[in-house]
């Protein structure tokens, strides 16, 4: 195993000075299935205060529960002190921390067999208690001891053994995945901070299959403890349009999504969140309807999302996504209505916006006109992208040569909303013919707005 000479320096200096040194953890697992590892963290016999004086800087971010960061020039490591752990009341944090002298019981308080391998790098050999290297090789995520027990002690551990099986492609052995449907371990779960399953959300996001982990949470009861406002998709047929019912369709949307972009990820997962709320029933041909979805979900994601602690720019890009993906272009728009358009849903989300609706349209199935209406969201784009320079977008009056003060100079007007009314108006002048933004113009259109 690679092990960076920084890393190789901290387990030497703890080594000169009679302790053990053995790093663990993601990157050894990594490591032996041949992916790139990181974060590089070390475990040893000797107690934080000890650590401390052994280097020249250490950072103390957690010396109360045994681990400080080493700072190794500009980049820092986490030592912790071998240790094991009381219960776990809040479903996450332990009561106490009890420090130990053996790298194999600091291994036995750890989550899976995968993550409770260590390595020493200077005698290059491998510490593994519970066959963890053996469980990597053949892809398996299995608890460490009684799966009830770990889940128990730390709710996010649930949430972990699913993101893992996106993230690695492993598959969760069946009394570990016994133990996370336990209501015990969903109630665990129930007590974890918001801010933790938003990181965990994000890491599925950007997975090569997030349908794997989805189908898992809604398999194994963890949907309703996470995401409850999506119980209801499972099963809610659709239309002629349709192959699947709303919740594979989404799954299937889901992995269309490019990994490196999470927030268009979280997009295509709540598009459809509303369509069993506003399901109808069309009076002529009795087809299912769903009229509307689109802004009943913008509205329900956001609440979600709120919920869920997201930052403001990462809320709104993700509503917005979800408020304009059921795009309603024809080949045949005018200019001005396509113009439109593109105020609407903003220019700059253009090209994300497409990406989802080809997206959508592969999660419709295998129907007929699937090849027919991606060439028309091709088409869009193209359209979108060749705009010639003289059709600039009128995003907002902010791009009117004229601005309020011109118009109340020009009509006469006081500060109000009358002086707004006829800017709006001009903007819509603008977007029917961007020829008309001049001085000249705009202020021969402004005395024609009726007030």
């Amino acid at each position: 195993m690679q092990v960076p000479e920084r890393v190789r320096f901290i387990c030497s200096t703890l080594r000169r000075a009679g302790f053990e040194a053995w790093v663990v953890g993601g990157a050894v697992r990594d490591s032996i299935l041949g992916r790139e590892a990181h974060d590089f963290d070390v475990a040893t016999n000797a107690l934080p205060d000890r650590v401390v004086r052994l280097f020249s800087h250490v950072i103390e971010t957690g010396i109360q529960h045994g681990t400080v960061t080493v700072m190794v020039e500009d980049e820092g490591f986490e030592v912790t002190t071998f240790r094991g752990e009381g219960t776990y009341s809040d479903g996450r944090h332990p009561d106490s921390v009890e420090f130990l002298d053996s790298i194999t019981e600091d291994l036995a308080r750890r989550d899976f067999t995968m993550n409770a391998v260590a390595y020493d790098p200077l005698r290059d050999t491998f510490c593994d208690p519970f066959d963890g290297i053996a469980d990597i090789r053949a892809k398996i995520i299995r608890a460490v001891g009684i799966p009830r027990d770990r889940f128990q002690e730390d709710g996010l551990r649930v949430m972990r053994a699913i993101r893992f099986m996106s993230t690695l492609g492993f598959s969760i052995e069946y009394d570990t995945l016994d133990g996370i449907m336990h209501s015990d371990s969903l109630a665990s779960l129930a007590k974890v901070s918001v801010e933790r399953v938003h990181d965990e959300l994000f890491k599925i996001m950007e997975s090569s299959c997030p349908s794997r982990a989805m189908d898992a949470m809604r398999d194994t009861g963890v949907l309703g403890v996470i995401l409850p406002e999506m119980l209801p998709m499972i099963g809610c047929t659709q239309n002629r349009y349709h192959s699947y019912d709303v919740w594979t369709h989404t799954m299937v949307t889901l992995d269309h999504c490019p990994a490196d972009n999470p927030i268009l990820r979280f997009g295509a997962l709540f598009h459809d969140v509303s369509k069993p709320e506003v399901k109808g029933v069309h009076p002529v041909h009795g087809d299912a309807t769903f009229y509307d979805h689109e802004h009943v979900g913008a509205k329900k994601t956001d609440e979600i999302l709120i919920r869920l602690r997201f930052s403001t720019e990462d809320r709104e890009r993700i509503v917005n996504l979800v408020r304009h993906h059921f795009i309603r272009y024809e080949r045949g728009w005018a200019a001005p209505v396509l113009r439109r358009w593109v105020r609407k849903v903003g220019l700059e989300n253009v090209p994300t916006l497409c990406i989802l609706a080809r997206a959508d349209i592969a999660g419709k199935g295998p129907i007929a006109t699937v090849g027919m209406e991606t060439s028309v969201i091709d088409d869009l784009e193209s359209r979108v992208a060749n705009m010639k320079l003289t059709e600039v977008i009128p995003t907002s009056t902010k791009v009117l040569v004229i601005d309020g003060n011109d118009v109340m100079t020009h009509l006469g007007l006081i500060p109000g909303p009358a002086v707004g009314k006829v800017l709006a108006a001009l903007l819509e002048f603008v977007t029917d013919d961007p020829e008309c933004n001049t001085r000249e113009s705009l202020l021969t259109l402004a005395s024609e707005v009726q007030l």
